[in-house]
């Protein structure tokens, strides 16, 4: 069984370094007229896992559509390989969407990832659309402490590679880690993060996608619970 495991995590590692030559590096979109934000959450002592996804008007971030997916886990805990078991509540999620978004912010990483294949980076190339990556919390890699004050960068380095930027989105508060997930560079992604973040820590996308995800993981929890 663990041989099983062993070989089983192989070919997955196998399939995300042949998926992460697919990621592109450079803005390939037009205009930007909608925005999702995605979040995937777990429901407490149970196998299933909420995929949740946002979608809002670029300029005033008005909530035009939400949509959510509940379902079993069906990829086991292996840490660096977590995209495989976010990807598919978020994809079913995304084909319930009348409205699909010119750009997708991810709460969780693109290239700033062991193997250069984060969630923002499996969804952006499954999606063929394009992602950032915005993580509340560094995976990896080092950086030089930044100013304290509100769009001060910092890069964030894993040997001699940029992997992404550490932005300050507020002043005096901790920073968040972006990096390219699909289609957009990282000077534009941190630009669009710092435009998303005008008056919280993290992107209005993620903060909407994190409210989504834990009504409906409440929601749900309650309606198991009135069941007889």
């Amino acid at each position: 069984m663990e041989e099983q495991q062993h070989f089983d995590e192989l070919l997955f590692i196998a399939k995300q370094e042949k998926l992460a030559k697919s990621v592109k590096i450079h803005n390939e979109f037009n205009d930007i007229n909608t925005i999702a934000g995605v979040d995937v959450a777990y429901k407490e002592q149970s196998s299933e896992v909420v995929g949740a996804i946002t979608v809002l008007n670029a300029d005033t971030l008005e909530v035009l559509e939400v949509q959510t997916s509940i379902e079993p886990i069906s990829f086991p805990y292996i840490p660096g390989l977590f995209s495989f078991r976010e990807v598919p509540p978020l994809l079913n999620a995304f084909n319930k969407l009348t409205i699909v978004p010119d750009l997708i912010v991810c709460d969780g990483h693109g290239i700033a990832h062991p193997r250069r294949f984060g969630l923002a980076c499996h969804l952006g190339v499954t999606l063929d659309i394009p992602t950032i990556g915005c993580g509340k919390t560094k995976l990896l890699g080092e950086f030089k402490e930044l100013a304290k004050h509100r769009g001060a960068t910092s890069n964030l380095m894993d040997r001699a590679e940029i992997i992404g930027k550490v932005l300050r989105t507020q002043d005096n508060i901790k920073p968040v880690y972006v990096s390219i997930g699909h289609k957009v560079s990282l000077d534009t992604a941190v630009e669009w993060v710092l435009k998303l973040a005008s008056k919280y820590r993290l992107p209005e996308t993620t903060r909407q996608a994190d409210q989504l995800v834990n009504k409906t993981l409440k929601e749900h929890r309650e309606n198991t619970y009135e069941k007889p």
